[in-house]
């Protein structure tokens, strides 16, 4: 605390006055990181194509990039090492941090599958499937300090893709 203090340019008197407690502090911190890392709705909406493929690669792309960014990075391995203690952190950071992601790949799938081009009956898991299959491996792999090279990455949101695209029927 009186590192925290220091570095804040407060005494540590006001840092408790602000926080009751360190989970409290820690809690604040973690919310902070968690909005600095999502990634805003409109951004991903950016990315997207008048071609699926190309869209869900873009958004595994993106996905992938933000979690490869130090906030990310460190955000991950502290939710990683304190979710035990605090699991509603945990809870919030996915809701947060892949909301906006997962509520866009949501509606995405719902306008494919009212033209008849995918068949995904439940939106929000099949878009929570997909960004575990394309983004998961390697994002696992950045957080433990062994981040693959850009074309491995590359091969495997080409194949993410690909499968998940033939599960939804695509293909």
């Amino acid at each position: 605390m009186d590192e925290i203090a220091i570095e804040v340019g407060m005494s540590k008197r006001t840092v408790y006055a602000r926080y009751a407690d360190k989970g409290t502090l820690f809690k604040a911190t973690v919310m902070r990181a968690i909005e600095r890392y999502t990634v805003p709705r409109d951004v991903v909406e950016a990315a997207a194509t008048a071609n699926l493929e190309d869209t869900l690669i873009a958004i595994a792309r993106l996905r992938i990039a933000n979690v490869a960014t130090p906030v990310a990075t460190k955000l991950q391995r502290i939710l990683s090492a304190q979710s035990y203690r605090f699991p509603e952190v945990f809870n919030v950071a996915f809701e947060e941090g892949a909301g906006p992601t997962i509520e866009f790949l949501s509606d995405l799938f719902v306008r494919y599958a009212a033209k008849g081009e995918v068949k995904v009956n439940e939106p929000r898991r099949a878009a929570t499937a997909f960004l575990s299959l394309a983004a998961g491996g390697p994002t696992r792999l950045i957080v433990s300090g062994n981040a693959p090279d850009e074309a491995e990455i590359e091969r495997h949101i080409r194949f993410a893709v690909d499968l998940f695209l033939r599960g939804v029927g695509r293909r």
